[in-house]
């Protein structure tokens, strides 16, 4: 399998993008790999940007966000209020936020929903990163739910043990609005963690997954 670096050489600066329709997903999608490239990187400036919430759902996740977010030099969490499940019907006011967004970042990576995801929001979100940054390393990522929309990830980032479990415990304590949906637990997300760690015989036996559409490799 071929292995490349995701993060810069030490000392680099680094901006990195994060976007999620709703207030757990960048954490339940790339929340290991953020915590990965945040110890390597202790002076990366991350966006993390929310496009719908409720006001107490947005507490959640700036607490959330906060606790992910605390090795990082600079931080941004923005935390909108489109409306859940209506995204693709609110598409223009959404597209002017992006391309709001566009001026203030010009990012490393960017970390967004994956295009085939059953979720309208997650879908629309995706298409907008790729409408909006045409010329920037976009990673897709997963969420776990009821529709069973996995796909075939081409991209992985191999994770210990240790931070899967801090990540997936920093989210359910996190997001106590959530803990009644049977796909909201533990060992869903560490199962998702150890499956994708098995698919690239990772050598701590976990990883995260992402779907990568366009890649230049330096030589």
């Amino acid at each position: 399998m071929l292995k490349a670096q995701l993060a810069k050489a030490a000392g680099s600066n680094y901006e990195i993008l994060c976007l999620g329709s709703h207030c757990d997903d960048i954490e339940i999608g790339c929340g290991g790999t953020i915590l990965h490239l945040l110890a390597e990187h202790s002076n990366a400036t991350v966006f993390w940007v929310v496009l719908s919430s409720t006001e107490a759902r947005a507490e959640e996740a700036q607490r959330s966000a906060a606790a992910f977010l605390e090795k990082a030099g600079c931080k941004e969490v923005m935390i909108k209020t489109f409306k859940d499940g209506f995204l693709p019907y609110q598409g223009a006011a959404v597209k002017s936020f992006f391309e709001e967004l566009k001026q203030m970042i010009s990012p490393d990576v960017i970390f967004t929903h994956y295009r085939h995801d059953l979720h309208q929001d997650h879908r629309l979100a995706c298409e907008l990163t790729w409408n909006t940054w045409r010329d920037h390393l976009i990673l897709e990522y997963e969420i776990p739910k009821y529709d069973g929309d996995f796909g075939t990830p081409n991209c992985f980032v191999e994770l210990g043990e240790s931070l899967c479990r801090d990540k997936v415990r920093s989210i359910v304590n996190s997001f106590a609005s959530q803990r009644e949906k049977h796909w909201f637990s533990e060992d869903i997300f560490l199962a998702v963690l150890r499956l994708r760690g098995m698919e690239c015989h990772s050598a701590t036996g976990y990883a995260e997954a992402f779907y990568s559409r366009k890649l230049v490799l330096g030589t």
